[in-house]
């Protein structure tokens, strides 16, 4: 391993935030003989698990998928307790990685990046941190991930309220007492809706503000057998095998027809099935046509309108959980166990805010149009700035005066997901248009080993730049653009595109061609001399910076 870097650089490779895709960045990087350091704003590893820590966050992806799979030992060793492990366990795990690959020793915690500057002249990236940190690095890797900038909501007076207030994605590290407490939820996505389920029982009353239904079901969870645990080590290679090369990164069966196969009665049966089934399940083991033909989509969105009312009991309530404005998996679905169930519960009520919007918060609650209430505690379940809030807050400046910040003011333009023209030695695994929905972690892999295969092609061959060309990047955009209406995730009124941040561009910011694409785009980049003109000598970068 090399343990300095030259060229007047502090380390070959710098990589930011060590979250799950930082973590591998900066142990593939060392594995391939770099000199690599982390940056990390949080005090602590988790990225996402450091931070998402309310009561009862956990994976809806399983365990063992979503879980690292570079390392057969890894993989025996490490004993998930759940299908879908809790943050605290996933928060464990992560750590446990970091000291059995020795990658502690590499991370530098509470080094929040404030600004990252390309030199031209040196072709070196000076990277600087809150902290007072200064970095020069010949290759930096954002895993900042999607999910990292939390956002709140634009409501008058959130700075009002006396009592307790958090934000699901920036939980605080001691325990929040709801016990006997009158809790308000803004917001009902996945983080939302498990925190409902988890404190229902102990909160005095708890209201959950719903500004849009979205379609919810089952995470159908279950402990994870000595049986089970065999199986999976049993058939390693084969799981890995599905995981990489699976469109979704999952390992569910797929339903192997079309709806057209089964009759009326069969498909009920079917669809019955398929709400037992595990998480994701209910999108990849379902019809193949249920996600291309709407009018069978229909039919199941149906099919799960009828079994919220037949949960709920309440019918006006039943029929407010109910989306009426997208099919099912055009918004990111939440899988929680008992969320319609916990509706039936005499202390827990739904607040529409299609009927009564909120007002504004005051010193004792929050006032909607129709009621005034008042809350010990509120919680902002209102997700992230999705897809670039962290990079372009990070201060980034590119080759010729590229501020990363107001060249996407209008939205993202990149390369693969996870670089972009005039960004030289620049990644961003996990970035906009980096998944095609399903698994993160399996595209995020498929990304940073690309990467690291660059990282050493360049140093093998001679070269000391890797920026993708103008024409890389429009060819990328326009797959992007012209496939986004086909998606399943195309409801532009989602935070896939940005909709849930007021003022944010609305642009489509996951890969609607999905891994296929992204590895089609990636083999004919690497096929071609010189990556297709996306490598430079320093010589060439000189002449080119001049």
């Amino acid at each position: 391993m090399t343990e300095q870097a030259g060229g007047g650089a502090d380390v070959d490779v710098l990589v930011i935030g060590a979250g799950v895709v930082g973590l591998y960045a900066l142990y593939r990087a060392i594995d391939a003989g770099f000199c690599a350091r982390t940056l990390e704003a949080g005090d602590g590893i988790g990225g996402v698990w450091y931070w998402n820590r309310y009561p009862d966050a956990r994976f809806d992806s399983e365990s063992y998928t979503y879980a690292y799979i570079f390392s057969r030992e890894l993989f025996d060793d490490w004993q998930w307790t759940e299908e879908f492990a809790t943050q605290p366990e996933t928060e464990r795990y992560l750590n446990y990685v970091a000291d059995r690959f020795d990658l502690r020793r590499h991370i530098r915690t509470g080094e929040r990046v404030t600004s990252a500057a390309y030199d031209e002249a040196a072709n070196l990236w000076t990277v600087r941190t809150g902290a007072g940190t200064t970095v020069r690095a010949r290759w930096v890797i954002a895993a900042t991930g999607g999910l990292s900038v939390p956002h709140y909501p634009e409501i008058e007076g959130t700075g009002d309220f006396r009592g307790q207030a958090y934000h699901t994605g920036a939980w605080p590290h001691s325990p929040v007492d709801f016990d006997g407490k009158r809790v308000a939820i803004i917001g009902n996505g996945p983080s939302g809706a498990q925190l409902l389920t988890a404190i229902a029982d102990t909160a005095g009353r708890v209201d959950l503000y719903q500004r849009t239904p979205t379609w919810t079901t089952p995470l159908n969870n279950a402990p994870i057998t000595d049986e089970r645990r065999k199986w999976l080590s049993d058939n390693f290679e084969k799981v890995t095998k599905i995981l990489t090369r699976s469109p979704s990164g999952f390992l569910h069966p797929p339903a192997g027809k079309k709806s057209s196969a089964d009759s009326p009665a069969e498909r009920q049966a079917f669809y019955e099935k398929i709400w037992n089934a595990p998480g994701f399940g209910k999108l990849t083991m379902n019809y193949y046509d249920m996600t291309t033909n709407r009018e069978v989509n229909l039919e199941f969105c149906e099919f799960l309108a009828n079994k919220i009312r037949s949960i709920v009991t309440d019918p006006v309530t039943a029929e407010r959980l109910i989306p009426t404005d997208h099919l099912f998996g055009a918004k990111r679905p939440p899988f929680v166990e008992n969320y319609y169930e916990t509706f039936n519960k005499p202390n827990v009520a739904l607040i529409s805010l299609r009927e009564t919007p909120i007002a504004g918060v005051t010193a004792t609650g929050i006032e909607t149009t129709g009621t005034s209430r008042d809350y010990d505690i509120i919680v902002y379940a209102t997700g992230f700035d999705f897809g670039t809030g962290a990079l372009t807050r990070m201060g980034v400046r590119g080759r010729e005066g590229l501020d990363l910040s107001t060249d996407w003011e209008d939205g993202p333009s990149d390369f693969a997901g996870f670089s972009a023209h005039r960004l030289p030695n620049f990644f961003f695994p996990g970035g906009p248009h980096g998944a095609g929905g399903g698994n993160y972690p399996r595209y995020s892999q498929d990304q940073v080993d690309w990467i690291t295969a660059t990282l050493t092609y360049a140093t093998d061959h001679g070269f000391d730049v890797f920026e993708p060309t103008a024409a890389q990047q429009e060819e990328w955009m326009t797959m992007v653009e012209t496939l986004a209406p086909q998606s399943i995730f195309s409801a532009e009124h989602s935070h896939y595109y940005g909709a849930n941040v007021r003022g944010k561009p609305r642009k489509f910011l996951l890969n609607p061609g999905g891994r296929g694409k992204l590895h089609e785009m990636l083999n004919q980049m690497s096929a071609t001399e010189n990556y297709g003109g996306a490598f430079r000598t320093a010589s060439e970068n000189a002449r080119q910076s001049r």
